[in-house]
């Protein structure tokens, strides 16, 4: 068992490390917990009951994407008839952010067991779907207590999930880099995360089997959603939330397809970050080599292939242009409207222009 040397919370790493989650609910105090998870992930819910016996008194396995209103409302419900004392989310984005949507009501602590590289397990971030709007937030309530990364819970992942998540957490790094608060620390996360994700997830598209190198990839989502965890996210993280929840898009796929089109709309206004993410990826253009990466891992490529239709871009424009936030570049109605078209359209040189 190792912990990381962030401040905020604890973390325990290694092959077989769920194992250790009895003894991180009874360190922190608690003895009543509720599991959060999608219904997929039956298997793993079993295994967390026989390892925490009579301390897991809940299961809620309806954890779906995007965390709608009517979803968090039935887990805290849930949270509260059986009286749980601390949350324990098994799984990817999904599961933590309803467990968030928990915490966020009842500051239970979370001890999150990721088996994706998504990275929220790192953050402050909330997110919620309501009425077809997917609102974020940071809140220290909602950042888990315990994080266990445990690498033999990713062999199963599919390798679509596989390049989509890890894309996701590429993501967090190239926002971490340009962030208007980025610090040292911050940036020196993201390009470590930014490292072991380029590295790891071609090994991965070839042998997904590969126990060393499923451990970098949770390494680097780890790096990658701490330094996002510190900083304010730009028009990457918040465009994918927006057509995510409003139009009920998958995920790790949505910022897959996302990337390479927001990274290239950043290009000239963001050129150290730019130049700092092509030496680590050792390239001469940061966007080209997301694309090319996305293409030899297999994560998809564009926003058509994951049920986006020509007819909502109108749309996903308006509520796009709805809120301000930083970013390096300015964000128009004419900018946006072409960069969600090539999105789309899969129109790949945009991105390579």
């Amino acid at each position: 068992m190792t912990a990381s040397a962030f401040e905020v919370l604890e973390v325990v790493f290694g092959p077989g490390s769920i194992s250790w989650l009895g003894e991180e609910v009874r360190r922190i105090g608690r003895s009543r917990a509720m599991l959060i998870s999608t219904p997929g992930r039956s298997g793993l819910v079993e295994r967390a009951k026989e390892i925490l016996g009579n301390a897991a008194v809940e299961s809620f396995d309806r954890a779906v994407v995007h965390v709608p209103e009517e979803t968090a409302t039935a887990a805290r419900e849930a949270a509260e008839v059986s009286r749980a004392d601390v949350l324990i989310a098994l799984g990817g984005s999904s599961a933590i952010g309803v467990a968030k949507a928990v915490a966020l009501t009842s500051s239970l602590p979370i001890i999150a067991v990721p088996t994706t590289y998504g990275g929220s397990e790192m953050t402050p971030i909330w997110g919620m779907t309501r009425d077809g709007k997917k609102e974020t937030g940071r809140d220290p309530r909602v950042q888990p207590r315990v994080v266990i990364y445990d690498p033999d819970l990713t062999l199963s992942l599919s390798p679509r999930t596989t390049a989509s998540s890890g894309m996701n957490a590429m993501a967090h790094c190239i926002e971490a880099l340009y962030a208007p608060d980025a610090t040292p620390s911050t940036s020196g996360a993201a390009c470590e995360g930014l490292r072991l994700l380029a590295s790891s997830l071609p090994r991965l598209a070839g042998s997904p089997g590969d126990r060393e190198q499923r451990a970098d990839a949770l390494r680097g989502a780890q790096q990658a959603g701490w330094a996002l965890g510190q900083v304010q996210m730009g028009l990457h993280h918040k465009l994918c939330h927006v057509i995510g929840g409003a139009f009920d898009l998958p995920h790790a796929e949505t910022h897959a397809v996302m990337l390479p089109y927001t990274a290239a709309y950043n290009r000239d206004a963001a050129r150290d970050a730019m130049r700092a993410a092509a030496l680590v990826l050792g390239v001469e253009d940061t966007p080209t080599e997301l694309l090319s990466l996305a293409r030899t891992i297999g994560a998809p490529l564009s926003l058509q292939e994951i049920g986006f239709r020509a007819d909502d871009l109108p749309r996903a424009v308006d509520l796009a242009l709805e809120k301000q936030y930083p970013n390096p570049a300015p964000v128009t109605p004419e900018r946006i409207s072409v960069l969600l078209d090539a999105a789309y359209r899969g129109d790949s040189d945009y991105v390579t222009a």
